[in-house]
């Protein structure tokens, strides 16, 4: 195959407005963000003090509801698994075990996620899925019990921060026939006492939330508080309005989450499944702004969803469940078809055929809004059927028994990914406490459809600064989805820095299914997957190597997998090498 550059189509009719890109758009990353402010953090800690105070627990007193006004239905799916731990006695999560004898409810020692998990209460629908009712309950009421004699009366950090709070009035509402089945009425006020003790801590704390999805958390209890609890009416107003905010704030016009994880995504999703939930069991009409945002964040989902039905590893997700997601996506009452160009969340999704290739066209999210964030502008994944054929390594926000923390720094990094990694450096820099640096501040997208199939050009520059390169992609997939042809380009980076010789790899990593046989010239590659099927891969310039790899699933577990990686040098006036990858048969 030659590496001369790929041809340009002829020019063809713009594409409607809502699914078109004009041509040479730039997305723009906030160049000096450094994660909250000095005031920012000094105003948070000072408030989450106020908590220890009288004055915040007067704030927190009112009357005493009798009763919930009904019980939402519950679509999405719990752990069995995880459920049938905890009637064994002890808490999963991850692979991760929390004995329920030893659990000291005031101070857990297990990773924040797992934290977040108990405080949360997600683990009542596990339990639900595990077993009757019946069962259900002493295990449920005893956990409940131990919670508010260690957290009722003082609110705290982490288990009354606002999105653990927000998670718990949700779950504590929807399975409350878990935790209110006791004929003890001491019992029975003081949760039903703690469920408004909630809401008012949410009412004065969800502005203060950070922007995404934490402060959408906090919202959503406040609405669902205002219509599951007597008296709610003005609650729900003023709810209403706060979610409204924080929807517009937290996601693009595309329905992406500002964080860009597809893993937030989806509990997003969740979220207003459930609060859909809310109103469908009260008889209440949805809000058309808020049906419309729904809408607009599954179809975003859905356009990073690979032929197995799960997402890609993007941004420290992994693959999860193809089921669950079936399920919440039917949870949320939407039916949509993928967006295929998430222009803003940053997502471009190429499809034909079988095949379906998705793309990380946009910088990388900046660094107040994301924990685990990737330095993975330009990647791609490709997926033939319900195989993925190219991935990412993924899972770096999967932490777990499996997955140990120092690894999950490393699956951030540029190389974890499907992309060209220069002189063995991050595109953008991740630095020593985990947030995102410098890097890829402008990343520039030109999409073409046209009768042979479908083109996308995207450049970033996270290599102009240090080393002189903007690195381009070009991808063109046919119609048919049986052949993909690809550029990646080095250029000169204008006036910021002369470019300098260095090497390059531009990396492959293979689906845990695909078997590489390298060619005697080292030019290609054969790839079989489990159905029979072979792909060709076949590059222009360089040398091509088969070396091992990894990739985590949905649960956090790593698998051993390989890459094919194309090893070059690129000089002061910049390289292009081309490759192909083909359906065979």
């Amino acid at each position: 195959m030659s590496s001369r550059p790929l041809p340009t189509p002829a020019p063809q009719p713009e594409e409607p407005a809502e699914d078109g890109i004009e041509r040479g758009k730039r997305l723009i990353r906030v160049s000096d963000d450094r994660g909250h402010s000095l005031a920012e953090r000094l105003a948070n800690h000072f408030y989450r003090m106020s908590w220890a105070t009288p004055f915040h627990n007067m704030r927190l007193k009112g009357k005493y509801p009798l009763k919930l006004l009904a019980v939402p239905d519950d679509g999405i799916p719990g752990d069995p698994r995880a459920g049938q731990a905890l009637r064994a006695g002890y808490f999963l999560f991850r692979g991760l075990k929390q004995p329920v004898p030893a659990l000291d409810w005031r101070r857990i020692e297990q990773p924040a996620e797992f934290v977040d998990y108990l405080h949360g209460f997600r683990w009542l629908r596990d339990l639900a899925a595990a077993t009757t009712r019946d069962n259900a309950v002493p295990v449920a009421e005893s956990q409940m019990r131990a919670w508010l004699t260690a957290h009722a009366e003082k609110p705290s950090e982490p288990a009354w921060r606002v999105d653990n709070a927000g998670w718990r009035l949700l779950h504590w509402t929807a399975f409350s026939p878990l935790i209110l089945s006791s004929n003890d009425l001491v019992y029975r006020s003081l949760v039903l006492n703690s469920i408004a003790r909630t809401a008012r801590h949410l009412d004065r704390g969800a502005d203060k939330a950070p922007l995404g999805l934490p402060r959408v958390i906090a919202w959503t209890g406040i609405v669902a508080a205002g219509l599951l609890l007597p008296g709610g009416d003005p609650r729900r107003i003023f709810g209403e309005a706060g979610l409204r905010r924080a929807l517009e704030s937290g996601f693009s016009g595309d329905g992406g989450i500002i964080s860009r994880s597809p893993l937030e995504q989806v509990e997003a999703i969740t979220l207003l499944a459930m609060l859909r939930a809310v109103y469908d069991v009260r008889r209440a009409d949805l809000p058309v702004w808020l049906a419309e945002h729904l809408e607009r964040m599954v179809a975003a989902l859905l356009g990073i969803l690979h032929g197995d039905g799960a997402p890609g590893s993007w941004q420290g997700g992994a693959p999860l469940d193809p089921s669950r997601i079936t399920a919440i996506v039917a949870a949320s009452g939407i039916r949509t078809r993928p967006l295929r160009q998430a222009r803003d969340w940053g997502y471009q999704r190429l499809s034909g055929g079988t095949t379906v290739v998705q793309v990380d066209a946009a910088p990388p999210p900046v660094a107040r809004l994301a924990s685990n964030g990737c330095a993975s502008t330009a990647a791609l994944e490709v997926s033939d059927g319900p195989v993925r054929l190219i991935v990412n390594c993924g899972g770096a926000a999967l932490a777990g028994a499996a997955l140990p923390a120092n690894l999950t720094q490393g699956l951030r990094t540029t190389a974890a990914h499907s992309t060209l990694v220069l002189d063995d450096t991050n595109s953008t820099a991740i630095l020593p406490d985990g947030a995102l640096g410098k890097g890829v501040s402008e990343v520039e997208l030109d999409r073409q459809e046209h009768e042979q199939g479908s083109r996308l050009e995207i450049a970033h520059d996270g290599y102009a600064r240090r080393l002189g390169h903007i690195h381009r992609r070009t991808l063109v997939l046919t119609n048919e989805g049986r052949e993909l042809r690809g550029e990646d380009v080095l250029l000169p980076g204008g006036r910021r820095r002369k470019p300098v010789s260095c090497p390059l790899a531009i990396r492959f990593h293979l689906g845990p299914d695909v078997e590489p046989t390298l060619t005697a010239d080292k030019q290609g590659a054969l790839l079989r997957l489990p159905s029979g099927a072979l792909w060709q891969f076949r590059v222009g310039a360089g040398e091509l190597a088969v070396e091992d790899s990894l990739w985590v699933d949905g649960e956090g577990r790593p698998h051993p997998t390989q890459q094919l990686v194309v090893n070059a040098d690129t000089g002061p006036g910049g390289t292009s090498i081309g490759w192909l990858l083909k359906k065979s048969g």
